[in-house]
């Protein structure tokens, strides 16, 4: 069956090129459509917060995760929820929970839980009119379109999760620059594997 293989091939490196060139775009329009002021808002949330709590569940809350790794390499303090290290979340703290469609019911217990004790609440989701958004003190809304070739190219939630990693990603990169932090600053808070 060697023909077999060398046949399919092309086609899973069209499809693979396909794929990678549609999710970039996508995710770039999403983060473009962004309202900078929010953005900027989102910074100084995480920024002036004792403590940052994250949250998602399933997939969403691989890219929770990554964002708490990368606070506390930028010098804050970040702890992800349901951890059993985490503390209580405290009036002042702020809270980021990433939800593609914003109705998961842990996603809006939680969010209803941070209200309740006065932290922030920053979501993170494609769905404006979702009840988790509505719970929110600051809503960063990815406009994700659901075309045709989506469900092929970029399954389930691939889309929220490659733009959430991204936003993350950003938000870093301005509180680094906020608070003068290096690459170097952020190499001597990473975690020593074994």
């Amino acid at each position: 069956m060697p023909g077999h293989a060398e046949r399919s091939v092309p086609s899973a490196v069209q499809t693979f090129l396909r794929a990678t060139s549609y999710i970039g775009e996508e995710v770039t329009r999403a983060l473009s459509a962004l309202s900078p002021e929010e953005v900027a808002r989102a910074v100084e949330m995480l920024d002036r917060a004792p403590k940052t709590f994250v949250y998602g569940a399933g997939r969403s809350g691989i890219i929770a995760r990554a964002l708490a790794m990368r606070l506390v390499q930028v010098g804050l303090t970040a702890f992800v929820i349901g951890e059993s290290v985490t503390p209580i979340v405290r009036r002042g703290d702020a809270v980021v929970i990433f939800s593609n469609r914003g109705e998961s019911q842990t996603s809006v217990q939680t969010a209803n839980i941070v209200r309740r004790e006065g932290a922030g609440l920053l979501v993170v989701t494609a769905r404006g009119n979702s009840k988790l958004a509505h719970a929110a003190t600051l809503l960063l809304e990815l406009d994700l379109r659901d075309a045709p070739e989506r469900p092929r190219l970029a399954p389930l939630g691939t889309l929220f999760e490659a733009a959430s990693l991204r936003l993350s990603d950003g938000l870093i990169a301005a509180l680094m620059e906020r608070r003068r932090e290096t690459e170097e600053s952020l190499r001597r808070r990473h975690a020593i594997m074994v």
